[in-house]
Parts: C-alpha cells; structure tokens; sequence
C-alpha cells in the first residue's frame, strides 16, 4: 500500500517562519524527490534557500537574476528578514511573473511549474520568480492540418507559447485568457481562450461549469477531458472540435466559439463544433471562391461515396443488379462466379483488411512504414484477386472509398464504424435498409445540439445569412459586412 505521507501534510499547511522546519516539510511532501534542488545560502546576515526543479528553470536566467543580484548584497548589512524579503520583492529581483507563496502546496506546485522559490529564514511566505526553462519542441508546421497557403505555424505542447501565437493574431483587449489547473496529481495547466465581446456569457459559463466538471487524477492530453466537454451525442457525434493551428483556432474565436488549450498537447478544444465544419479548410478563404466552391463540393462528394458506396454497391449487385448497365454485370458477374463468400462477407473482410493495415502504417516506424503500402497493395490485393477469394470490383471499391475517407480527416473515425454499418443493412435489406439506416443517422444528427446550437446548423435549421459561407463562398467584401457568430444562427437558445 501507498505511504499517503500527503495526508500528514497538508497542502494548506502555511509556511512556517523557521527555515529549517519549511525544507524538511518540502523534503516530506516531496518523498525526497531527487530532482528536487535546495541552495543555502546566507544574504545580509540571514539563512536564505534557492530551491529549484531539475530540468524546469533557464540556468542562465537563474544565475542572471537571482544568484547575481543575492551575491550583490553585502552580508553585512544588518537587514531584519521582514526588511530583506521586502527588499528582494521590490527592489532586488526584477522578474515579469514574481509571486508572495504562503503555503505548502502552493510552493511546491510553482516549484515544479519552473518557478525559483526563495525562503528566508524568519519569514512565514517565501518568493516565487517565473523563470520557466524546459525543453520544448520548437514551432513547426502542423502535421494534421496542411495547407497551400497562409500560416506555417502550428500549436506545440507549451501553453504559454500557443497562447503567444494566438495573441499575435488577436491584439484585442477582448482577448482573455484564463489559467487554471487541472488534475489533482497531474495539476495540468488548463488555458480557456475566448472574445468576451463574442462569445455568449451563457456559452462561457456552461463551458466552464463542465470544466469544473472534470475529475481526473492525470491530464496528459486533451482528449482526456473531451468527453467532459460533449453531451449525450458525443458518444459518437464530435460535438467538440479539435484544432493544431492558432489562425484556424483564432477564426473560431471570432464566431463566438470558446477554446480550451491543455498543456502537454499541440491539439486545442474548439466548441460548440458543427457538422459543417468539417468540410471547411483555411485554404477556402485564401483562394477563390469559384475554386473554394468546387473544392468544398468535391468533399462532400468524396464524404459520400466513402460512406455509402461500399454499401450502395453490395445492396445493389446482390439485389437490384437489373439497375447496372448489363456490360457491367456480365464483367461482375464473370469476377465472383469464383468467389466463395457472398458480396456483404467479401467486402467486410476486405474492409477489414484494409484497417489492419492503415492501423501498421500508423504505428510503424517511418521509415519502414512505406513498405505496408507495398505489401498491402501489391502483395495482399493481388493474391487475394488471383486466389479468387476476392473479386476485383470489390478491390476498386474498397480502394476508392478508402481513398475518399482521407479527404475529410476529421470524420474518419465515424466514417469507418458507419460505412461497416452501411454494409451490413444494404447487405441484409438491400437499398431499403440502406437508405433506412441513413435517414435514421441523418435524423439523429439533425435532434443534436451542441451547447444550444443545433449540431447540422445551418443546414438545418437553414439560416439564410450563414449560407454565404457553406458550399459556395462569398467574397471577402461581402462577408465584411457583417459578422455571423454560432449564436446568431436559426434555432440557437442564445438568440
């Protein structure tokens, strides 16, 4: 069992004004955790301590203003502790982030946030100067979400960094910025980033009621605390947005979204997130919008057909054949007469074969992970069409619908649970259990709400203004003349 020495001290428990009793309560609290630094030193003819957190602080920041500026004070000058502590606070350390700490926990959490906490023997607070110095990855394009043109940046794990990217973009007053921790072990820094004169006081405050909802021990990604911020559709339906780019993140603010930015991730939370969304880059507002029409049709064709062609062409060749040209169904014919399984079984498994092996390419290292596309395409396909246990129709389907589903990232993970779905009724009914099963997803999707904005807006219901920016995008003129947020969209509880 678990030596719970947290209990015996508590982290409410207030400095003591001994020295020597405050770093043996830091060493109990701590376990004597060895990356844990503790500096003596004697300042004007009194006991001081550096403590510092390996790896979290800059060196040279610390030896610039700290130990510089403590070596500067002549030990003999008979300064009383309260009168040094005053002297350190406002005149000595110079610092953008210097805080008063009166307790343990809170020492001990600035500690390992990459702060320099000093202690002088005597005093009942101790100083804490933000000297953060860690190792983080440098700002690089985004790996998720490229684009021809615009901005190369994407977010990295600091928070503090993508909050600078975000204020770059966004030099308003009504820019606000809200920390707050996260975690009761992890005590991850939580960042909510909104437009006050945007986003709606109701939106903000259910958003931070579910926050305030999230009851983990560790946060290490922001997936941890998404399903905090969905509702009942959730389960299935991205009701929450994610985002790796701070111009995208900063365009969503101006509708009048909130957005959550966790430490440790280069993946921001974006809500309320619509279905639309997903069909809409940041290249659709540098190009064109003849070109932006096109390539927004094309997505939603390519949605389509990833969804619904597997299905459409198992319901149809095993029930409905007199509706393909009769040539086609002479060749298709001539390629399963040899296959042993059924249409719905072949292409299921062919289905599944192609999961297994995009999951590899995932996980494999990079530079071996080309040659799973090898495999898979020359090796597998080719000898499952020549073993017979699989027609080539079926191949060119499953490639095709397997190519469309890149199209639209974001909703990979529902395209592949509904297209198996879609399979499975145009396999057993036919087209009627197809085109049942869709209307079924299409009406539950349409009933969702996500923060009191219907999740299909503003499709339906249809919101006449917002359609300048749907599938046909108007020019920036025309949108300049006025702002559309998500709460002034029809069937909104906002408006």
């Amino acid at each position: 069992m678990e030596e719970n020495v947290h209990e015996r001290l508590s982290p409410n428990l207030p400095l003591s004004a001994l020295l020597d009793e405050n770093i043996r309560n830091i060493k109990i609290f701590t376990d004597n955790s060895s990356d844990i630094n503790i500096k003596p030193a004697a300042v004007g003819q009194n006991r001081i301590t550096v403590l510092t957190c390996e790896g979290m602080t800059d060196t040279d920041t610390l030896a610039e203003l700290i130990y510089n500026k403590l070596n500067s004070i002549s030990n003999d000058d008979p300064l009383k502790p309260a009168e040094l502590m005053s002297k350190l606070f406002n005149e000595y350390l110079t610092a953008a982030e210097q805080i008063e700490i009166k307790t343990l926990g809170d020492l001990v959490l600035k500690l390992q946030s990459g702060f320099a906490i000093i202690i002088i023997n005597g005093c009942t607070s101790a100083i804490g100067i933000g000297i953060q110095g860690y190792n983080t990855r440098g700002v690089d394009e985004p790996s998720s979400e490229l684009n021809v043109r615009g901005s190369r940046e994407g977010f990295v794990e600091a928070v503090r960094t993508n909050m600078s990217m975000i204020r770059r973009r966004i030099k308003s007053p009504t820019l606000v910025f809200e920390m707050q921790q996260l975690g009761s072990r992890s005590n991850t820094d939580i960042c909510v980033c909104y437009i006050s004169d945007k986003a709606d006081p109701k939106l903000l405050q259910n958003v931070k009621e579910r926050i305030k909802s999230v009851d983990l021990n560790t946060i290490l990604e922001s997936g941890y605390i998404q399903p905090y911020l969905e509702g009942e559709g959730g389960w299935f339906f991205s009701e929450c947005g994610t985002c790796e780019r701070p111009d995208t993140f900063a365009a969503k603010l101006y509708e009048g979204r909130v957005g959550i930015l966790v430490d440790g991730t280069p993946f921001a939370l974006i809500v309320p997130h619509l279905f639309i969304e997903s069909f809409q880059t940041l290249d659709d507002y540098t190009q064109k919008p003849f070109y932006a029409a096109f390539i927004r049709t094309l997505r939603v064709i390519a949605y389509l057909i990833t969804l619904f062609l597997p299905g459409a062409y198992v319901a149809i060749a095993s029930y409905n054949p007199e509706m393909l040209p009769s040539s086609l169904i002479l060749n298709l014919a001539a390629a399963e007469q040899t296959a042993p399984f059924s249409l719905m079984v072949e292409c299921l498994f062919i289905h599944f074969m192609y999961e297994i092996l995009r999951e590899a390419g995932i996980r494999l290292p990079r530079p071996i992970g080309h040659a799973i596309g090898v495999v898979g395409g020359l090796v597998i396909g080719d000898i499952t069409v020549s073993a017979g246990l699989v027609g080539a129709p079926m191949v060119l389907v499953v490639a095709l619908s397997g190519l469309c589903s890149f199209v639209v990232p974001q909703n990979y993970e529902k395209i592949v649970v509904l297209r198996f779905l879609y399979i499975f009724a145009g396999g057993i009914f036919g087209l009627y259990g197809l085109l049942l099963t869709a209307g079924a997803v299409i009406v539950k999707m349409c009933s969702l709400d996500t923060y009191g904005v219907p999740y299909m807006a503003p499709i339906s219901p249809f919101s006449p203004k917002a359609m300048r920016d749907m599938l046909i995008r108007a020019n920036w003129k025309r949108m300049a003349k006025g702002d559309v947020t998500v709460q002034s969209l029809n069937g909104s509880s906002y408006k």
